[in-house]
């Protein structure tokens, strides 16, 4: 899970001050966990130096508020379409692709395409291995390569899900 693209991600939907993007991030991550609000205005201090974000001034409570900068909606963007290795847990694809559902991300399809497609590819090399080391007699690596075969498998059931949901 990463900070930087949750704050993109809720400033892309309107513009926030610190506490409130430490409590919609807390609800970004769902049951994940919760965000040390230090973290969350370090991570502003460098989303600003590397000019993704921008702050727009005090509220009426003289709270300091944040904005995405075209190259923060870029560089969201480009997050968003990358896929997620599995090598990740799947709470990180879970996590982008509830920042691309929160902001109505139109390339959603092209997102999960994209995700499909590597772990399809994953499968083929997978299985691949599975069967040299069924050759080989290994059957500990064998039924290792087979469990991540099985995960792999209710991954892209859970995408065609959402595909059917979507429709």
């Amino acid at each position: 899970m990463s900070v930087k693209y949750g704050i993109l991600t809720l400033l892309s939907v309107q513009n926030f001050h610190g506490y409130e993007l430490k409590l919609q991030l807390d609800s970004l991550l769902g049951v994940k966990g919760k965000i040390n609000p230090g973290q969350i205005y370090t991570t502003l201090d460098r989303l600003i130096r590397d000019q993704l974000v921008s702050s727009t001034g005090l509220d009426d409570q003289e709270r300091k508020q944040f904005e995405i900068q075209v190259k923060g909606e870029q560089e969201l963007e480009k997050w968003l379409l990358e896929p997620v290795p599995y090598h990740s847990t799947k709470e990180d694809f879970f996590f982008k692709w509830n920042c691309a559902r929160t902001i109505r991300f139109e390339k959603e399809k092209q997102m999960l395409s994209q995700q499909r497609e590597m772990i399809i590819k994953e499968v083929m090399e997978l299985t691949k291995i599975k069967t040299e080391l069924l050759l080989d007699g290994d059957e500990n690596k064998y039924l290792l390569v087979s469990g991540t075969l099985l995960h792999l498998e209710a991954d892209l059931n859970w995408i065609t899900q959402v595909e059917n949901r979507n429709r």
